[in-house]
C-alpha cells in the first residue's frame, strides 16, 4: 500500500510538472503571436544605437542596454570582460561630392579606425604614382590632393603600419607589384587621402592591421575612402582627360582615449533541478559600423533577447539552466565566445546544446540532428512543428559530420564550442514566403540596415527557438553526443 501511495504521489508530481511545462510552452506561443517584441529590440539596436564596432561608444551603450533588459525581465546577469582596445573609435556623418562641370554626390565609406577629414576638405585628384620616376614627377602636386589607388579592396583599410611600409619598399625595390607602393611618401607629401574602388554593395570593414596598436600619439593622418566602382572609373577617366574638377569630402571619424573594454552579456534562467547543466542560445552584439548591423548580427541578438523575455514572462522554471549569450568581438575573431569556452565559464561537458543565430533574418524551419538526438528533438519540437502552417518546422536525421578543427572552425560563435565537442545544433533557415532574400548582398556591407530584416521570419524564429531550447532544458538527461562527430 505504501509503495502504491509513493507511486501515486510521484505520478501526480510528474503530471503537475508536465502540466506546468505545457502551460509555459502555450504561453510562449501565445505571447509570440500577440506580443512579440523581437523587431522592437532590433529597431533599438539598429536605429537608436546604430553600428557597434569594438571600441566604440555604441558597443558600450548596447552592452548596458542588453544587461538592463535582462535584469528588467528577471534574469540573472553576468557581464564578462573579454578584452580591451587602447584607443576608441566613433563614427559621425560623412558626405562627398564631385565639383566642376559635372556635379555628383559620391557613394562611399571609410573603414573603422581610419582618419576623418577634420572638417570639409576640397582638393584636386591624382592617379597614384607606381614608379620612383612617377613619384618624383608628381611630388610637388601631392599636397592637398586626393589620390586614386588601383587594385581591388576587400573592405579592409590600407595597411599604414611601419611594417607595411618596409614590405612595400622591399617589394618596390624587387620590382614586385604592390598596392600603394609610395604610401608613406605620399602621406609625408601632404595628400588629403586615398580613394579605392569598391563593388556595390560596398563592403567597408576596419583597420585590422593597426587598430589594436593605435595610441593617441599614432593616430592615422589621412583618409582611406572606398568609393562606388562606377564613380571611381568616372573620376579616373576625368583625371586621365585632364578635366578641371575637384572632390570635396566631409568625414567625421573620431578617436577617443582608452582603454575601452568590451564584454559578453550573459542572461540566465537558473535550472530548478540541474542548475549546473545548460542549454545555450546566442548571437553577437558587435557589428561593422558603415551600416547599422541590423542583420549581422542584430537579428541574432534580437531573437535571443526576445526568447529570454518570452520564457521569463511565461514563468519558465526549466530543469537545467538556460543561458542567453550576447557575445562580443565576433567580427574581430570570435573573441567573446572563444573567451567563454577557453575560460570554461561553464563545464563544457555539461552543455546540452548551443543554438547560434548569425546570418540572414530568415525563418527557422528545420533541425537536422544526429540519430542519437533524433527522438529528443522530435519530442521537444512537437509543439511548434505547425506553429505557423506557412512555415512548418521539421526534424530530420543527418549523417555524422567531421568535428571542426581550429583552421576550419567556421566563421561564427558556434566554432569554439564545436571544436571542443559541444553540440551546436541550430535551426536551418529558409525563405518559405518567397522574399528572395540574398544575405551575400548584405553581409558586411552598407546595406545591413533594418529595412532588410523580415518581421514574419524573425517573430517565428524567436518562438520556435525559445520552445525548443526550453524543451531541451526540461529533458531528464543531456543530449547524447553519440555520433555527433566522426572524429
Amino acid at each position: 500500500m505504501k509503495k502504491l501511495l509513493v507511486y501515486l504521489i510521484l505520478a501526480l508530481g510528474f503530471s503537475i510538472i508536465s502540466t506546468a511545462q505545457d502551460k509555459v510552452v502555450k504561453s510562449v506561443m501565445e505571447l509570440g503571436r500577440n506580443d512579440n517584441r523581437t523587431m522592437e529590440h532590433n529597431d533599438f539596436l539598429s536605429n537608436v544605437i546604430g553600428g557597434r564596432i569594438v571600441g566604440s561608444h555604441n558597443l558600450e551603450d548596447a552592452e548596458k542596454w542588453v544587461a538592463s533588459r535582462f535584469k528588467e525581465w528577471g534574469l540573472e546577469v553576468e557581464v564578462q570582460e573579454v578584452g580591451q582596445i587602447k584607443v576608441g573609435f566613433s563614427r559621425g556623418p560623412w558626405s562627398g561630392r564631385m565639383i566642376g562641370d559635372q556635379s555628383l554626390e559620391l557613394h562611399f565609406g571609410t573603414p573603422a579606425y581610419t582618419a576623418g577629414t577634420r572638417g570639409v576638405q576640397k582638393g584636386h585628384v591624382l592617379l597614384e604614382p607606381k614608379t620612383q620616376r612617377a613619384f618624383d614627377n608628381c611630388k610637388g602636386a601631392l599636397k592637398g590632393a586626393w589620390v586614386l589607388i588601383d587594385g581591388k579592396t576587400n573592405g579592409m583599410a590600407l595597411d599604414s603600419t611601419p611594417a607595411a611600409d618596409s614590405t612595400r619598399a622591399a617589394k618596390r625595390e624587387a620590382g614586385e607589384e604592390v598596392i600603394a607602393p609610395f604610401y608613406r611618401e605620399m602621406v609625408e607629401a601632404g595628400v588629403l587621402g586615398f580613394i579605392r574602388s569598391g563593388e556595390l554593395p560596398l563592403q567597408v570593414l576596419y583597420d585590422r592591421a593597426n587598430c589594436y596598436n593605435l595610441t593617441m600619439e599614432t593616430l592615422p593622418k589621412v583618409c582611406d575612402i572606398i568609393l562606388d566602382s562606377r564613380q571611381f572609373e568616372l573620376i579616373k577617366s576625368k583625371v586621365q582627360a585632364r578635366d578641371d574638377f575637384q572632390l570635396e569630402f566631409s568625414i567625421r571619424n573620431n578617436f577617443f582615449e582608452g582603454p575601452v573594454k568590451y564584454h559578453n552579456i550573459i542572461g540566465k534562467i537558473k535550472g530548478s533541478k540541474y542548475p549546473d547543466e545548460y542549454v545555450l542560445l546566442g548571437g553577437h552584439l558587435d557589428s561593422y559600423d558603415v551600416a547599422t548591423g541590423s542583420v549581422d548580427d542584430g537579428n541574432g541578438v534580437a531573437l535571443t533577447m526576445e526568447a529570454a523575455r518570452l520564457l521569463s514572462a511565461a514563468g519558465a522554471k526549466p530543469k537545467r539552466s538556460i543561458l542567453f549569450c550576447i557575445w562580443t568581438g565576433e567580427e574581430y575573431g570570435l573573441l567573446g565566445s572563444r573567451f567563454f569556452v577557453e575560460n570554461k565559464s561553464v563545464p563544457l561537458e555539461k552543455i546540452s546544446n548551443y543554438f547560434n543565430r548569425d546570418g540572414g533574418p530568415l525563418a527557422s524551419t528545420a533541425l537536422n540532428v544526429p540519430e542519437a538526438m533524433y527522438e529528443d528533438f522530435v519530442k521537444v519540437a512537437a509543439p511548434i512543428l505547425d506553429y505557423d502552417p506557412e512555415m512548418p518546422v521539421s526534424v530530420n536525421k543527418r549523417k555524422t559530420e567531421p568535428q571542426p578543427r581550429p583552421t576550419k572552425a567556421g566563421g561564427s560563435d558556434h566554432a569554439y564550442f564545436a571544436m571542443n565537442g559541444v553540440p551546436t545544433i541550430s535551426f536551418s533557415e529558409t525563405d518559405p514566403l518567397g522574399y528572395n532574400f540574398n544575405y551575400r548582398t548584405i553581409w558586411h556591407t552598407d546595406m545591413d540596415r533594418s529595412n532588410q530584416v523580415i518581421p514574419e521570419y524573425m517573430n517565428h524564429s524567436t518562438v520556435v527557438t525559445a520552445v525548443v531550447a526550453y524543451g531541451l532544458a526540461n529533458l531528464d538527461h543531456l543530449l547524447s553526443r553519440e555520433g555527433l562527430y566522426s572524429n
